[in-house]
C-alpha cells in the first residue's frame, strides 16, 4: 500500500506540474507541446500501464485493508477519543478513496478517452491544432469545452478537496510505513505532508474553476 502510494504521489507532482502549463496564457501551446511530448514517448506509454496497474492494486489494497479494520472492529472503543485520538480524515480514508476513485473515472472519461480512445459518448475525438507545420491533439480546447459545465467545475473541485484530505493522512503514513518513525523527523514530515497536500490539490482545483472563469486563455 504504501510503495504503490509513494508512487502515486510522485505522479501527482508530474501531472500538476504538466497542468500548471495552462497559466502560460499562450492558447494551450505549451499545455497541447507537452500533453503530445507525454502522449509519444515509449518509456511515458510504458509508464502509463504500471501508472494503471498500481492504481488497481492501491485501490484493491485500500478496500482490504478497510474491510480488515471494519471486521477486526466489530466492538466499539469503550472510549471514543474521536480527534483526540486520529484525524477525522485518516479514519474516513475508505470514504475519501471512493469520492476518488468516482472522481477519477470521470476525469478518465473526460480526457483520456478522447485523447486514446477517439472518446465514447457525448465525449468526441479531439481536434487537431497546427504548430510549426505539424498537427497536435488539442487537448487545451476539450479542457476548456468540458469545463464550461458549472456542474463539472463543482464535481472537479469536490475531487480535490477529498484528495487533499486523503494526501494529509497518506502521505505521512506512506513514510512512517516504509520506516520513519523517529519523532523529530515525524513532526517535520507531517508538516510536509500537509503541505503537499494543499499545495497539491489547490493545483488541480484551480485549473477548471480557472477554465470556468475565463483566467487562462
Amino acid at each position: 500500500m504504501a510503495l504503490t502510494g509513494l508512487f502515486l504521489i510522485s505522479f501527482l507532482v508530474i501531472h500538476a506540474g504538466l497542468n500548471a502549463t495552462i497559466w502560460a496564457n499562450d492558447g494551450g501551446e505549451m499545455f497541447n507541446f507537452s500533453a503530445h511530448f507525454m502522449g509519444s514517448m515509449i518509456v511515458i506509454r510504458i509508464m502509463e500501464i504500471v501508472l494503471f496497474i498500481f492504481f488497481i492494486i492501491h485501490i484493491i489494497q485500500g478496500y482490504v485493508l478497510e474491510s480488515k479494520n471494519l471486521s477486526r472492529r466489530g466492538k466499539g472503543y469503550k472510549i471514543n477519543l474521536a480527534n483526540r485520538g486520529s484525524k477525522w480524515y485518516s479514519r474516513t480514508m475508505g470514504l475519501l478513496g471512493t469520492l476518488l476513485l468516482l472522481f477519477l473515472v470521470m476525469h478518465l472519461y473526460h480526457f483520456w478517452t478522447p485523447s486514446r480512445l477517439g472518446g465514447i459518448g457525448d465525449i468526441q475525438p479531439l481536434n487537431e491544432v497546427d504548430y510549426d507545420g505539424k498537427g497536435y491533439h488539442n487537448l487545451f480546447e476539450e479542457m476548456v469545452r468540458i469545463f464550461q459545465n458549472p456542474l463539472v467545475v463543482i464535481l472537479y473541485v469536490v475531487g480535490c478537496i477529498s484528495l487533499a484530505y486523503h494526501l494529509m493522512h497518506g502521505f505521512q503514513s506512506t513514510f512512517r510505513t516504509l520506516g520513519v518513525h523517529n519523532k523529530r523527523y515525524l513532526s517535520g514530515l507531517i508538516i510536509v505532508g500537509y503541505a503537499f497536500a494543499i499545495i497539491i490539490s489547490a493545483v488541480f482545483a484551480m485549473m477548471p474553476i480557472s477554465m470556468y472563469l475565463g483566467w487562462v486563455k
